[in-house]
């Protein structure tokens, strides 16, 4: 009986450790945040990122000379990528559906 009780004490200590030791600061809901999205998509501090006040259209230029366009809309993601060398590539998501589409 003491052994079940000290092994139940241990375990319950672990588990309040191991909750309150987790980070809360990031939040789905966080991704309206430019920084948020420089982390996500391990972006340079030299990369530009703009964001709609909405928070629906999202324009990243990078140091490279890419750039990357992800607009929402109604359960629709579109992405875009213009890369500095002339190739172009879209993304699309509707419904679950997904759409490649890569230009040359």
């Amino acid at each position: 009986m003491r052994n079940i009780l000290r092994n139940g004490l241990i375990l319950t200590m672990l588990s309040i450790a191991l909750v309150s030791c987790r980070d809360e600061n990031r939040e789905a809901n966080d991704m309206d945040d430019e920084s948020a999205i420089r982390e996500e998509m391990n972006l340079n501090a030299d990369d530009k990122v703009e964001i709609s006040e909405d928070g629906d259209k999202i324009k990243i230029e990078t140091s490279e000379g890419d750039e990357i366009k992800i607009k929402k809309d109604d359960g629709e993601y579109k992405k875009k990528v213009d890369r500095a060398d002339g190739t172009e590539s879209k993304i699309k998501i509707d419904d679950g559906e997904v759409k490649i589409k890569r230009d040359n």
